[in-house]
C-alpha cells in the first residue's frame, strides 16, 4: 500500500492518496478541519473521469462536511473520502479500512453514494474510525432514514415561510434521485398528500414510486422543466448551474444532495429569481447526526430528536439573517456557519 500527501488547498488540514495494487484501491481523503473535533464525513465510491476530479470532489465534500457539522453543533470537524472505481470487493474495503487507520482518528468514514453499512462492517475490521456500522452498542445504521426526515422538516418550514401553506396536501414537488435518502423523502412526502414528480437513473425505481406513491415519471433531463412548487435534488451534486435554474419553474429548493451549487454565484442567481433555497449543508445533516452519536458513544433518541427538530430552527436564523442584510440564503448560511468556526 502506498500513501502519498498531496498539496491540499488554502485553509485545509490534509490531503492524502492511497494506492494498493493488490486490492486495487484507489482513494483519497481530504481534512478540512478538526477544530471542534475529529473530521467526520462519509466515503464516496464512485467512478471519476480523473484523478484531478476525485480531488476537487473529495475537498470540495470535504469542507462542506465542516460547515455541515457546525451548522448542527456537533463537537466534529469536516472530512471526506472518495473511493475511484466501478467494482467494489471486500479486499478493497479493509484496504481502505487501513488507509483510514493510518490518520490516527483524525478522520471517522462512514457510508455515503455507492457505499453501504455492510461495507463499513468491512472496513471496521481495519480500523476503529469508523461509523454506520450495523452491529454495535453504539452502532447508528444506515442514515438514509435519519437525513431524509430532517430535509423533511426544512422542506415543510420552507413550503410555510415561502408559500405560506402549513401543510404539504396539493403540494407539487419534484424530486431528482430516489436513492436511499431520495425514497425515504418521497414516502414523507407522499404520506403529506404531496404530489410527486420523480426521476432516477434506476427505472425500476421509478416504475416503483409511481405505483407505490402515485408519482409522475419524468426524464431525466426534464427535470429541470417540470412546473412544480419545490425542486428537491436528492442526486449528485452540482446540479444547479446557469443552464438547469434558467429552466426552473419552482418557488422553493430543497434537498438532500451536497454542494448543490455549481458556484457561489447560482445562489445569487436563484435570489434574482425569486427562488427560495435552503442550503444543503443545514438541512441534509441529520444523516451526520446520526452518525456522530455512534463516534461520541451516545445511545440516547432524545439526543436525535432535538437536533433533527434543532435543523428547521436553524433554517429561520439564517432567512433572519439573509433578510437582514439583503443577501442570498447560500451567503447568510456561511456567514452564520463562518461566525460559529471562530468560537
Amino acid at each position: 500500500m502506498k500513501i502519498t500527501q498531496l498539496p491540499a488547498l488554502s485553509g485545509y488540514e490534509n490531503l492524502q492518496y492511497c494506492e494498493d495494487a493488490k486490492s486495487g484501491l484507489r482513494a483519497l481523503i481530504s481534512v478540512h478541519s478538526t477544530k471542534h473535533g475529529p473530521a467526520a464525513g462519509g466515503c464516496r465510491f464512485w467512478n471519476y473521469a480523473s484523478l484531478e476530479e476525485a480531488i476537487n470532489d473529495v475537498q470540495r465534500l470535504s469542507r462542506g462536511m465542516t460547515y455541515k457539522n457546525r451548522s448542527a453543533n456537533l463537537p466534529l470537524g469536516g472530512g471526506k473520502a472518495v473511493i475511484i472505481g466501478t467494482k467494489k470487493t471486500p479486499e478493497m474495503m479493509r484496504a481502505f479500512g487501513k488507509f483510514v487507520d493510518s490518520l490516527d482518528g483524525t478522520y471517522y468514514t462512514a457510508e455515503d453514494v455507492g457505499i453501504s453499512p455492510s461495507d463499513m462492517e468491512i472496513v471496521s475490521e481495519e480500523t476503529c474510525y469508523v461509523a454506520g456500522l450495523e452491529s454495535g452498542e453504539f452502532a447508528s445504521g444506515d442514515p438514509s432514514p435519519v437525513t431524509a426526515r430532517g430535509v423533511y422538516l426544512c422542506l415543510k418550514r420552507a413550503v410555510e415561510y415561502k408559500l405560506g401553506r402549513s401543510k404539504l396536501k396539493g403540494i407539487r414537488i419534484a424530486v431528482q434521485g430516489l436513492g436511499h435518502v431520495g425514497w425515504h423523502l418521497s414516502q414523507m412526502l407522499y404520506a403529506d398528500g404531496a404530489h410527486l414528480f420523480v426521476t432516477d437513473l434506476n427505472k425500476e425505481i421509478i416504475t416503483k414510486a409511481v405505483d407505490q406513491f402515485d408519482a409522475t415519471a419524468i426524464d431525466l433531463d426534464d427535470i429541470y422543466d417540470v412546473e412544480a412548487d419545490v425542486f428537491s435534488p436528492c442526486a449528485m451534486g452540482a446540479c444547479l448551474n446557469i443552464d438547469t435554474v434558467s429552466r426552473l419553474k419552482v418557488t422553493v429548493i430543497v434537498g438532500a444532495a451536497n454542494n448543490q451549487l455549481s458556484e457561489f454565484r447560482i445562489g445569487d442567481l436563484l435570489k434574482t429569481k425569486g427562488i427560495f433555497y435552503a442550503p444543503d449543508y443545514v438541512v441534509n445533516a441529520g444523516g451526520i447526526i446520526n452518525v456522530s452519536m455512534e463516534i461520541q458513544k451516545i445511545n440516547n433518541p432524545q439526543y436525535l430528536e432535538e437536533r433533527l427538530l434543532a435543523l428547521p430552527k436553524t433554517l429561520d436564523m439564517i432567512i433572519a439573517l439573509a433578510n437582514t442584510k439583503n443577501i442570498g440564503m447560500h451567503a447568510a448560511a456561511d456567514q452564520f456557519v463562518e461566525a460559529q468556526l471562530t468560537k
